[in-house]
């Protein structure tokens, strides 16, 4: 007999971690964390925050003690609509209400989410083992107001050649 090779899982880097949880699970793995007042760490999967949040990185999601998220914050919540576990920016507050949209998915807010949905706010991103500062700090501001008005993905269209070019020429000059 032959051994068939494994399935591929979906989100090939939350296979490396060995630990695999549903939804639910993860959710509910998060929320005793926090209730221990603890920022719960996990490797996220997709590309609806790139390039802040990639497929694969690794976030740190802190409890709500501090307060509501505010604009700008990549917020952790329970969708509605799906109930699967989502990490996407504020763009804005009204109340206890926070319209929520992912950074690379400009056409598709989450809508308002209540309070209640809101498990946490990502505090920290890693790549490759190293810190990911950038959308965390002053310029989420910058990020949310761009995400809302729908040039974040004009930008970064742009931007994307541009940084490659930079990127190689770099690379070739350290290797004269």
């Amino acid at each position: 007999m032959s051994k068939r090779p494994p399935p591929e899982h979906p989100h090939p880097a939350l296979q490396k971690s060995g630990i695999l949880l549903s939804g639910k699970a993860l959710i509910g793995l998060m929320r005793a964390v926090h209730a221990r007042g603890l920022p719960f760490r996990f490797t996220a999967g997709g590309h609806s925050m790139a390039p802040f949040i990639r497929d694969g990185d690794v976030v740190s999601v802190s409890p709500l003690a501090s307060g509501d998220p505010a604009l700008g914050d990549v917020a952790a919540f329970v969708h509605p609509e799906t109930t699967f576990l989502c990490l996407h920016r504020v763009l804005s507050v009204n109340g206890n209400r926070f319209l929520i949209q992912g950074d690379s998915i400009p056409d598709r807010p989450d809508g308002m989410i209540p309070r209640e949905a809101i498990i946490g706010r990502v505090t920290r991103v890693e790549r490759a083992g190293r810190n990911v500062r950038l959308g965390l700090g002053p310029e989420r501001l910058l990020i949310a107001l761009l995400s809302r008005c729908g040039m974040l993905t004009r930008i970064r269209r742009y931007a994307g050649p541009l940084t490659a070019c930079f990127s190689r020429r770099h690379a070739s000059c350290e290797t004269r």
